[in-house]
């Protein structure tokens, strides 16, 4: 009678501990399953849209060129976590508007941020130090646009223009992917830097920008994000 009961024990204990072996199994398996799904979902929502070619040296100003006789808007809204800035893009700064509007479409200017802001001069924004727009930099390409400073544009309080590239630079081209807009005149930029637009919205908003705490670099001591660039018309 012990020796029945002893077998009878350890057949139930054997199949308790496969049953918990088996649950916990299932679950590692499926936690995996859910952080992979989540994953793929997060890759698909940051992949930038691919129907137009990487862009370089070589090819941006002729695909600017095609760009902007199809995409014709010239409006846009600026949503910071400080309030909105709408902007009117010039269509006599053709490439410079086609590039804003691109990046705008493509979604790069999302969560970038005003990365150096002088009260009473400009805030400058377009860039980060998040690895993800980095990575959609790479994906849409490396190029620079050439000064277009001919036009009769001068650098105005509320204008919007485009910085030169931070590399060894001598004629001053600009860099795609990021602009500043001017708090007060600044005549001695004209000749140098790309006018391409106007503030007709919204220019306390970037005062306001203007005199957040910054750093000795005049990077804002708490980011201030562009959360996403609206096209308007």
């Amino acid at each position: 009678m012990k020796r029945l009961f002893f077998i009878v024990f350890c057949v139930c204990l054997t199949n308790c501990e496969d049953k918990q072996y088996h649950k916990k199994t299932n679950t590692t398996v499926s936690d995996s399953l859910v952080a992979t799904q989540k994953k793929e979902l997060t890759k698909q929502k940051k992949a930038p849209d691919r129907r137009y070619p990487l862009l370089t040296e070589k090819n941006a100003m002729e695909f600017f060129l095609q760009y902007e006789k199809l995409h014709k808007e010239n409006k846009v809204r600026l949503v910071t976590d400080y309030g909105n800035i709408d902007i009117l893009l010039f269509n006599e700064t053709k490439f410079h508007r086609a590039n804003f509007i691109y990046l705008a479409k493509q979604g790069y200017f999302t969560d970038t941020q005003f990365y150096r802001v002088i009260e009473n001069y400009i805030v400058q924004g377009g860039s980060t130090d998040d690895r993800d727009v980095m990575r959609k930099r790479k994906v849409i390409g490396k190029y620079l646009l050439p000064t277009d400073t001919k036009r009769g544009f001068k650098h105005d309080r509320g204008v919007i223009s485009m910085p030169s590239s931070e590399i060894d630079n001598p004629h001053k081209l600009a860099s795609p992917y990021e602009f500043f807009i001017t708090l007060r005149d600044v005549y001695q930029l004209d000749g140098d830097y790309t006018i391409f637009g106007k503030v007709i919205n919204g220019l306390d908003v970037a005062d306001k920008i203007a005199k957040v705490e910054t750093d000795d670099g005049d990077w804002p001591l708490q980011n201030v994000y562009i959360r996403r660039v609206e096209i308007l018309d």
